[in-house]
């Protein structure tokens, strides 16, 4: 397990990654990784309830499944947070089905999370103390860049419920399909929108939650 603690946006994060146990089910591995990382930040005077955001690595569709539903079982209620997951065995180091990134932060103030209608397994975004966290976004209509369009749109109508706009953005993480090509991402987006002040970075993954997605966009905001 890995953890370090940042200052961004005038706030204190603590970000976390760790693999699963060797040999076990997702699941397990699922359990293990939270009951560490609850350990872990709770010695730095954190709980669950202080997370904002979590990014699920599987080696496999099953195992992102069995993890994704452990993770959802263990971080209900006030545990909540925006999230994403992905098929990359790449991102793996050891043995482990699964993986997570986990990010928490200090606050005095009280989380609001905000659902889609109808509600989903993941939040639409999470809403604290002038930060915004979106969930990750995707799209299965047509080729990339009908994707990228597509789940800018979708992200530009969440910012706007949250009473906010792209020009807020302040990190947008992509996640890209190992078989396109990063710059035609980029040439999509920046058709789409181009945040003035949004910091970008991208990932390789190997899947999503379902065949046919191309691309998973995660957006932080500030008001």
């Amino acid at each position: 397990m890995r953890m370090k603690t940042f200052d961004w946006l005038g706030r204190e994060f603590v970000a976390v990654s760790c693999e699963g146990s060797d040999g076990v089910p997702a699941d397990q591995g699922m359990d293990g990784i939270l009951d560490r990382i609850e350990e872990g930040i709770g010695r730095m005077g954190l709980s669950l309830g202080d997370t904002v955001r979590t990014r699920l690595w599987a080696r496999d569709r099953e195992s992102r499944n069995l993890g994704s539903q452990a993770r959802s079982r263990r971080m209900r209620d006030g545990a909540r947070s925006s999230s994403s997951s992905y098929i990359a065995p790449g991102h793996l180091d050891s043995e482990a089905t699964v993986a997570l990134d986990f990010i928490a932060m200090r606050s005095g103030g009280a989380k609001r999370l905000v659902e889609y209608d109808p509600p989903i397994v993941p939040l639409r975004y999470l809403d604290l103390e002038g930060l915004v966290f979106l969930s990750g976004v995707t799209s299965t209509t047509g080729n990339l860049a009908e994707q990228v369009t597509e789940v800018c749109g979708f992200i530009g109508e969440s910012l706007e419920h949250a009473g906010i706009s792209w020009e807020q953005a302040v990190l947008v993480s992509f996640f890209l399909h190992e078989a396109e090509d990063p710059a035609g991402l980029k040439e999509a987006f920046e058709r789409a929108v181009a945040p003035r002040q949004a910091r970008t970075e991208w990932s390789f993954v190997d899947g999503y939650s379902a065949q046919g997605k191309l691309i998973e966009i995660e957006v932080t905001a500030q008001r």
